[in-house]
């Protein structure tokens, strides 16, 4: 049904209360829960949208406030509400189910239908065109488990005839929806989660049945004979969460750390290295070679041998040392480690008080032998790695944030001031060139005030320059000459000059033509405001001007970020051409800022505003 794009998608709109009310009380009473459970299966901030099928059959689709598609409808005027994967997450009962092999299920999920041969488990009394979910059959080490349901679908025929002499072939399920599909793909595609160990009896239920395929490739496959689920296991005892290691299992696990270093690093050391003193050897070698998951290459008497495996690593309880093993000292462990003819070592000396290891074996059998696994210091370069990948990520973030600059150019009053002091009136100039030029203009003509050194005596030139009435509009207010003293705090004379001088602004983007232009830069505004007398919505406006936001893009996107309806329109009360506002619907001013940030609008260049007031 989803094995291709949707089409002709409508704006997503939020649900009024009632209609969410009604369409909770509709599953409520078709799947028999609980107001509970309508209420977590139906949320508070719900939105419909209305899509075609590749196959142009009109649908809506339930999406939940995080972007979730939770239910939907196939059909005109169909009445069954379906729901998605994302749902039958929360809850894994909401459907009967047929249990399949997993190497059926990637079939499955590329728009085939599920075969009668690849039915594995099917409850009895199911009737034709009920909605089923299947769920895939795996072992986990040696015992059964199910996956949660990957695919929803509608059963072809009577469960009761699926074991019918006449129905060895045929379709047992007609899917509708599966994992992965494009309407799964429209959701947050979160992680399918962790399987369901089963007891004996479940075990049972599950049969060993082949899977046929027919020539088209459009039925489900048999696994290999390899792949078939073992024998039923005794229902397993649920795992410890914190094991404990007895002295002689540190032992045997710090031997198996010596034979890891000895079969990789050590082996291929220059005999220049040699020899390498004992503590150097267990700090530098041993230690980072322990395992990462210890019960995974040993289990300990405490925990039981079923479940090294396939189980989440418990805490270890014992510190896998020298110090807790049945050794408690180096030299004793090395020294077995030699009767063993692992390695070989030289007495301590006067000059060297330490144990030396001269050289190691090898081409000893147990190393030889010996399986690797992932040790601590894999876990410790692996989490280096990644942190260094997130700090290029966020220099790369950085390096794709817009260069932005303010600048002035001297008008009017400030030509002469700024020819006084050295500079061209035709320059664009930073606050930061703007004040090194006066500051120095004020050193070299000794203006410091002698009483007040926070105060500037006014030569001539920067009195004409402050006293001199501006032109034009938009102008900042001029100084009342008569109010004007002969002196003025540095930081105040500085603020006064740029006021009088033209604005201008430089934005430079990646991939962009650099752009400079006469006027000050106003922030994208981002107005969340109560529409339409309660609907609240979230406006953007005035980003036209930094290079990087195209208003349809924008819409798009956000649109599926927030799972909420956007447009595209002129701002109201302008003229034509004067900018677009981007509407979003709800309030979206965080997903909106984290947006603009992406693209590489710096935060000083985002302006939000609640004017919604309290609803």
């Amino acid at each position: 049904m989803f094995k291709k794009p949707l089409s002709n998608l409508k704006t997503s709109a939020p649900l009024r209360s009632s209609d969410r009310r009604k369409l909770k009380q509709r599953i409520v009473a078709a799947y028999g829960l609980t107001g509970e459970e309508g209420d977590a299966l139906v949320p508070d901030g719900i939105l419909s949208l209305k899509f075609s099928t590749h196959i142009n059959e009109p649908g809506v689709a339930y999406i939940g406030p995080n972007g979730d598609p939770l239910w939907f409808t196939i059909g005109k005027a169909s009445e069954d509400l379906i729901p998605t994967v994302y749902t039958l997450w929360k809850k894994e009962d909401l459907l009967p189910f047929l249990s399949t092999p997993a190497a059926v299920i990637p079939i499955l999920i590329g728009g085939a239908d599920l075969m009668i041969p690849g039915v594995m488990h099917c409850p009895p009394s199911l009737r034709e065109h009920q909605l089923v979910a299947i769920r895939q059959y795996v072992t986990i080490g040696d015992r059964p488990a199910l996956s949660p349901p990957v695919v929803i679908g509608r059963m072809a025929l009577p469960s009761d005839q699926l074991r019918s002499p006449a129905k060895e072939k045929g379709k047992a399920v007609l899917v509708v929806h599966a994992w992965k599909d494009f309407l799964f793909d429209m959701g947050s595609k979160t992680d399918l989660p962790p399987e369901t160990i089963l007891t004996t009896s479940s075990a049972q239920e599950h049969e060993d049945d082949p899977v046929e395929r027919d020539e088209e490739g459009e039925t489900a496959t048999s696994p290999p004979p390899s792949e078939k689920p073992p024998s039923p296991t005794p229902e397993p005892v649920e795992a410890p969460t914190s094991v404990s290691y007895t002295a002689g299992e540190v032992t045997e696990l710090l031997n198996k750390a010596l034979l890891q270093v000895i079969s990789t690093t050590l082996k291929s050391l220059p005999s220049s290295s040699f020899p390498i003193p004992a503590t150097l050897l267990y700090t530098n070698h041993i230690l980072p070679s322990r395992p990462a998951f210890p019960t995974l290459v040993i289990s300990p008497a405490s925990w039981p041998e079923h479940l090294s495996s396939g189980t989440d690593a418990p805490h270890i309880d014992t510190d896998i040392t020298i110090k807790t093993s049945s050794h408690k000292s180096l030299t004793t462990f090395l020294k077995a480690a030699e009767k063993n003819n692992l390695l070989t070592l030289k007495s301590p000396q006067k000059q060297q008080p330490d144990v030396l290891v001269t050289l190691v074996n090898a081409s000893h059998p147990d190393v030889i032998q010996h399986t690797p696994f992932v040790t601590v210091k894999d876990l410790e370069l692996k989490a280096a790695k990644k942190t260094a990948r997130e700090e290029k990520e966020k220099e790369s973030q950085s390096s794709r944030e817009l260069e932005i600059k303010e600048l002035w150019k001297p008008h009017q009053s400030t030509v002469e001031l700024f020819e006084g002091m050295g500079g061209n009136k035709s320059d664009l100039l930073s606050a930061v060139q703007i004040r090194s030029l006066l500051n120095s203009y004020i050193a070299a003509n000794n203006l410091v005030n002698v009483n007040d050194q926070a105060y500037i005596n006014l030569d001539e030139l920067l009195y004409s320059c402050l006293s001199a009435k501006s032109k034009g509009k938009g102008k900042a207010k001029d100084v009342d000459s008569e109010e004007l003293s002969k002196f003025m705090k540095r930081d105040e004379l500085t603020k006064t000059i740029i006021a009088k001088m033209q604005s201008w602004h430089a934005i430079r983007a990646e991939g962009k033509d650099p752009v400079t232009k006469k006027g000050s830069l106003a922030p994208i505004q981002v107005v969340m405001k109560v529409r339409q007398g309660r609907k609240a919505s979230t406006l953007i406006s005035g980003f036209e001007p930094f290079l990087v936001i195209d208003a349809e893009e924008m819409a798009e996107d956000l649109r599926k970020a927030c799972a909420g309806s956007t447009s595209v329109s002129p701002i109201p009360g302008k003229t034509a051409g004067y900018g677009l506002e981007v509407l979003v619907q709800g309030k979206q001013s965080g997903a909106v800022v984290e947006y603009l940030t992406t693209k590489g609008i710096p935060k000083k260049w985002i302006e939000v505003a609640d004017l919604s007031g309290k609803r």
